[in-house]
């Protein structure tokens, strides 16, 4: 029986990745370079660790470049990007629809805590769910089952009785190397990435109610 899910958070609940990609997209421009997607790809759902755009930038110019006054302006220009970003679609029709249907709820995010926790606040998303867990309270992020795998043990529920909600390739995988269920739902950055290997690939959460959701993945489970 389902009985939980488990949201990703950055460009999941909340559309962070276009002004991520972004704001370094034009950090690269001021050094006359260019950011590929396809690079920006490995940290997508992972973190830095995945692939570093400071270090990248410093190949492609050929000199070092003073990290912590980059990192800073970059961070103020993502932060002005998304200080206006709302819920995505769905997202708080399905915690509502969760809470009705008495099945538990958790974030399992690669971000830092600080980082999830204060713009859900601001979204007044917060007190919502049952568990949490962050990259930076985790040996090994995404696409590493154990960020899924801590959230799960928090709910104290097993694999098979989880749907995760995921809008990148790491994500996914994180989730499926955890046993879990997991549906993509890409942002326009993710959209243009790989996402075949998803269990199945929705436009939106508002594209399918939750409760026609739980009823799809387990009849799957009893084939």
């Amino acid at each position: 029986m389902i009985s939980a899910l488990v949201f990703d958070f950055d460009g999941l609940i909340l559309d962070t990745e276009i002004s991520s990609y972004q704001s370094w997209q034009e950090i690269y421009t001021e050094y006359e370079q260019h950011l590929p997607l396809e690079k920006w790809a490995a940290c997508i759902g992972s973190g830095l660790e995945a692939f570093d755009p400071h270090e990248y930038l410093e190949l492609l110019t050929g000199h070092a470049i003073e990290r912590d006054p980059l990192a800073e302006r970059r961070l103020r220009r993502h932060l002005e990007l998304i200080e206006t970003q709302t819920v995505l679609p769905g997202v708080e029709q399905y915690i509502k629809d969760a809470r009705r249907l008495n099945m538990k709820i958790a974030v399992a995010s690669s971000s830092p805590r600080s980082w999830v926790i204060g713009h859900l606040t601001r979204l007044g998303l917060h007190e919502k769910f049952d568990a949490m867990k962050f990259g930076d309270e985790v040996t090994h992020r995404k696409p590493h089952p154990e960020l899924y795998l801590s959230a799960l043990d928090l709910l104290g529920v097993q694999p098979e009785q989880a749907i995760a909600l995921e809008d990148s390739p790491n994500g996914v995988r994180a989730a499926q190397n955890a046993g879990i269920f997991c549906v993509a739902i890409p942002n326009p950055i993710t959209g243009q990435l790989p996402l075949d290997h998803a269990d199945l690939r929705l436009t939106s959460l508002a594209a399918m109610p939750l409760e026609q959701l739980v009823r799809q993945v387990a009849n799957r489970q009893e084939v």
